[in-house]
């Protein structure tokens, strides 16, 4: 595992600054050169999955992406967690931009992609309590309920971690139960799409 093997050779500061998601570089205005990276800015969501922050950070993640992929992956198939993974992975990066488009800190870590997984199988296994409110549908009303409590639940991780000095890539997890959460039908219903 590329992430194991960084911690080992005591990389991860080189590691994070060139394979990780920096939110000013895709600024237009004040972004610093590209050619000071050796991965393209548009490909760092994707490495940025790479790199984790130590052996706890990779664990966590690997524990999520098992019991949610595994049970996910029987509803949309494997190529529908990898595209969960992947736009998750672009969706996550959004959401940290938005969250801060000047931030010179590196996001690092596979939670955002892992989100989305998590978003879809928050869909597709959790009960829909949701009743319509109006023209919107109970299934409407689940989604939004689902991603506002996500959301609450990241901010109170975040709020939590200030103290702790702890850096959380809340926009990140964000963005990618979201991204999730609009995925999951679709990529179940194009699975099954012969059936």
């Amino acid at each position: 595992m590329i992430s194991a093997a960084i911690l080992l050779a005591g990389q991860l500061d080189w590691a994070a600054i060139q394979l990780g998601f920096i939110s000013l570089r895709v600024a237009a205005t004040s972004s610093p050169p590209d050619h000071l990276f050796r991965v393209p800015a548009w490909l760092t969501p994707l490495t940025a999955t790479l790199v984790h922050g130590g052996i706890a950070h990779i664990a966590f993640n690997l524990v999520m992406l098992a019991y949610c992929g595994q049970a996910t992956e029987k509803v949309v198939g494997s190529v529908g967690v990898m595209i969960l993974y992947v736009v998750g992975a672009y969706f996550a990066a959004f959401g940290q931009w938005v969250m801060d488009p000047s931030l010179v800190q590196p996001m690092i870590g596979a939670s955002g992609a892992i989100s989305a997984v998590v978003g879809a199988y928050a869909l597709l296994f959790g009960r829909r309590r949701a009743a319509a409110i109006g023209p919107v549908s109970g299934d409407v009303v689940h989604i939004v309920w689902l991603a506002l409590a996500w959301a609450g639940i990241q901010l109170l991780i975040g709020f939590a971690g200030i103290g702790m000095g702890g850096n959380i890539a809340i926009g990140a997890h964000i963005g990618g139960f979201i991204v999730g959460l609009l995925l999951a039908r679709p990529l179940m219903l194009w699975r099954y799409r012969h059936a």
